[in-house]
């Protein structure tokens, strides 16, 4: 087994370090409770959250609630000073001065995405909160799956509703934890059915469609911890050698057979909502049939909405570690065969070399195509 001698950070990666443990000491804390759906119970889970805090000695209010609570929601808020909206505005919104002149450890928001009426001092609530995180106040929140901006065509298209409200996902990605508040579909079918929603469907069919909105949640907390990963690497200067993502790097060249690694590859990453990259290492001296069979491959890979690249080094094998590396690759297909072509212009046992050096990556080989 190879050892992993550890790399002394850049000046640059020092500076990076040092501007992110700034922003960390000086910016609050953002937790987030992400629901798949109404009924869940990510209020109560969020205000019980403040009450734990509470009770631990930190100074909690609330300065947003839903209009419309549970009575078990009602009880908790009663345990907290809640900071009155904003007066004078058709509706309510935060009144983030008034957050900032009481200045508490902890806000509570019930309710990320809402749209603030007409004079107040920032168009979206989502950025209210990012004003009181910026003035080193930490707040709780919550969110439902299909208020998040980059989600909703895909939850649309499996409730059949809109909403106008909306939170960038860039902005929930920032969160220092999130926690899906996870409820089995068939707990949520009566909130659904009771609620008017989805009133043409029966239960197993509502069913059906909160599945698919949990796995959605699901995934996308996922990434919000991915990239709370990547963060914290990059403060600490370490290169990302994997992520908590699928991520498959197809390798292809004349010779593979490269649909069938990019068909498996594309099933793999659909299967676990991941993201598929193919890359080929430019080669000059191609003759025109090995030419027409690369652009074929190519195209097969647009054609399945693969991330495709084209990369440009004398060490080929070097070249795609070091893109693996950079885009926390956890998987690489290569093909191989005794054939002349690509694999000739490598080091002897170039698959040995792709082994040994992928560290913390799987590799799989397929045979080339006769």
């Amino acid at each position: 087994m190879q050892e992993t001698v550890p790399r002394r950070p850049t000046p640059e990666q020092l500076l990076k370090q040092v501007e992110a443990e700034e922003r960390n000491e000086k910016r609050g804390k953002l937790k987030i409770f992400l629901g798949y759906a109404s009924g869940v119970g990510k209020s109560f889970r969020m205000l019980d959250e403040g009450r734990r805090r509470k009770l631990r000695g930190k100074d909690v209010v609330v300065a947003a609630t839903q209009n419309v609570a549970p009575t078990d929601v009602q009880d908790l808020l009663a345990c907290f000073e809640v900071i009155p909206p904003a007066s004078g505005l058709e509706a309510p919104a935060i009144d983030v001065a008034a957050v900032l002149s009481r200045r508490p450890q902890v806000v509570l928001v019930d309710g990320l995405a809402h749209h603030n009426p007409p004079g107040s001092k920032n168009a979206e609530r989502w950025q209210d909160v990012d004003e009181i995180l910026s003035a080193g106040i930490s707040v709780i929140t919550s969110v439902n799956l299909q208020y998040i901006q980059e989600k909703q065509k895909q939850v649309e298209a499996i409730r059949g509703k809109s909403v106008k409200d909306s939170v960038p996902e860039a902005f929930i990605r920032t969160a220092d934890e999130i926690e899906l508040v996870d409820a089995a579909p068939e707990h949520c079918v009566s909130h659904s059915l009771e609620g008017g929603q989805n009133s043409v469907l029966n239960a197993s069919q509502v069913e059906h469609q909160l599945s698919e909105l949990r796995e959605i949640a699901l995934v996308l907390a996922a990434d919000v911890v991915d990239h709370q990963l990547e963060a914290y690497l990059h403060s600490q200067g370490i290169h990302q050698l994997y992520g908590t993502h699928e991520r498959i790097l197809v390798c292809v060249t004349p010779r593979s057979n490269a649909a069938l690694m990019i068909r498996r590859g594309r099933r793999q990453t659909d299967r676990f909502h991941g993201e598929l990259y193919v890359v080929y290492v430019q080669q000059d001296d191609l003759n025109p049939q090995d030419q027409a069979v690369l652009d074929a491959n190519l195209a097969v890979a647009r054609e399945a909405n693969a991330h495709v690249e084209t990369l440009h080094a004398e060490d080929a094998i070097g070249a795609i570690l070091q893109f693996a590396a950079q885009h926390g690759i956890t998987q690489i297909f290569i093909g191989h065969s005794q054939q002349s072509g690509f694999m000739s212009r490598w080091k002897p046992n170039p698959v040995e070399r792709f082994i040994m050096e992928a560290d913390g990556i799987d590799v799989r080989i397929f045979p080339h195509s006769s």
